[in-house]
């Protein structure tokens, strides 16, 4: 099985890498549309600004490559809300491939960004098999200071300040605001269940 990392600027790369070495993943770090296109997993992770990472995104034709795509593809972080519709963060319009807008965190919900380990709940979906019936819900590890909204997409929700979709699923398309390769076992179980996918 042939994985790959898509390659652009705001892609937290390193720590991915160390995660699949971790599982014994194959895996490949590109933005060449023929190797992402054959790939049998995809892998979209990010961190940094939302307007940043589109406008490179855009001018790599990645933008169009990625909602096209027909084999699993997960997004984290910053990936997850470039797969989102809209983001408050400089005004950005992103991918839309879920139909949900990503919002700043407000004031009341305490210090922002969120930043460490949170608990998530309302797990359903291939992402969190094994999860599901955990003594307590499981921790994963957040830096972020917005969310996308709760919507027929979810997975799995956090509350900070106010409920926010921790994941998301639409047909091939998968996603985690959290950082899937830095959440310890629970972040390795999600890891491997979309490889099996």
């Amino acid at each position: 099985m042939n994985t790959v990392i898509i390659k652009y600027n705001a892609g937290n790369v390193q720590s991915v890498m160390y995660a699949l070495d971790r599982i014994g993943a194959n895996y490949e770090l590109t933005d060449d549309e023929a190797t992402i296109r054959t790939a049998d997993k995809v892998i979209f992770p990010g961190v940094g600004e939302a307007s940043t990472a589109m406008a490179y995104l855009r001018e790599r034709r990645l933008d169009r490559l990625i909602p096209s795509l027909t084999q699993p593809v997960l997004g984290t972080c910053v990936g997850m809300q470039l797969m989102c519709r809209y983001s408050e963060e400089n005004d950005t319009t992103c991918m839309g491939i879920f139909d949900i807008d990503v919002r700043r965190f407000p004031a009341s919900a305490g210090k922002v960004p969120h930043t460490g380990w949170n608990n998530i709940h309302s797990l359903r979906g291939p992402l969190t098999e094994g999860l599901t019936n955990l003594p307590v819900d499981p921790y994963v590890y957040f830096v972020h200071s917005y969310a996308a909204d709760v919507c027929p997409d979810t997975t799995a929700i956090c509350e900070y300040g106010r409920p926010f979709s921790a994941m998301l699923q639409r047909d091939n398309f998968y996603a985690a605001q959290f950082h899937a390769e830095i959440s310890g076992d629970v972040g390795q179980r999600i890891l491997e269940n979309f490889l099996k996918i």
